[in-house]
């Protein structure tokens, strides 16, 4: 995909647009503009009648679902004598934010997203749009073909198993574990941030009522994994 680095999808001629999708999928889109909702994040997208935003958020929902069917089937098949517990670790693992983010780099979608500057947090949109582009595939082309996608295009072309198996993911988890053993108070402080275009939310990572550090995300959830990430990642201790 490096010949396209730097091309904005959004601006190609319509035959392009097809040639250029047709190169990354493995196959000819249908509906073209499934593909373009699919990598407008909700800060380029304009209001339709009802009020609704033409941006990639439904299609990232049902993108994700069909994303984790998927995985939880590849996993079961490709491990028929490890239990439910290595399983969901590396369904978990292989669908989490900073892992997707990092596919669909690998998949050059950061070229193809329409966003504003400055949206906050934007390394999660890339994760978000490659989830979108699934749901995109999923009601272009059902199930199947979208199933032969995940496997050929993301798994066997841009995923390390081995490297997968031992990559620590649930960092959240891990830190909760460590104050547990050190008997430390440890509380994760939630605040949502507004403006006019989008919200966010910053996770602050107190332990002994002392804050320590922050993430950034979409979610709660999000914000609380990204701060974990970085106290483990700058060296904090317990």
């Amino acid at each position: 995909m490096s010949l396209f680095k730097g091309i904005k999808y959004f601006f190609l001629p319509e035959k392009s647009k097809y040639r250029t999708l047709k190169l990354i999928l493995g196959f000819l889109p249908g509906n073209i503009e499934l593909y373009e909702q699919a990598f407008r994040h909700k800060s380029a997208a304009e209001e339709n009648s009802n009020g609704i935003k033409n941006s990639n958020e439904r299609l990232e929902f049902l993108g994700d679902a069909i994303l984790d069917a998927i995985i939880a089937d590849y996993f079961f098949l490709k491990f028929p004598y490890k239990g439910e517990g290595f399983l969901t670790k590396m369904r978990s693992r292989m669908v989490s934010r900073s892992f997707l983010n990092d596919l669909a780099k690998k998949l050059d979608l950061d070229t193809f997203l329409e966003i504003s500057d400055g949206v906050v947090n934007a390394k999660s949109v890339y994760g978000n749009a490659l989830e979108a582009l699934i749901g995109a595939i999923y009601l272009d082309k059902g199930y199947e073909l979208t199933k032969k996608f995940v496997v050929e295009k993301i798994i066997s072309d841009h995923v390390d198993m081995e490297a997968l198996i031992k990559l620590e993911s649930d960092y959240k988890s891990k830190l909760i574990i460590a104050a547990q053993k050190e008997k430390k108070t440890l509380v994760f402080d939630i605040k949502l941030m507004e403006n006019d275009t989008f919200n966010y939310y910053i996770a602050t990572i107190y332990i002994q009522d002392r804050p320590i550090c922050e993430g950034k995300g979409n979610t709660k959830k999000q914000a609380e994994q990204q701060a974990s990430q970085v106290f483990f990642e700058r060296g904090f201790k317990i």
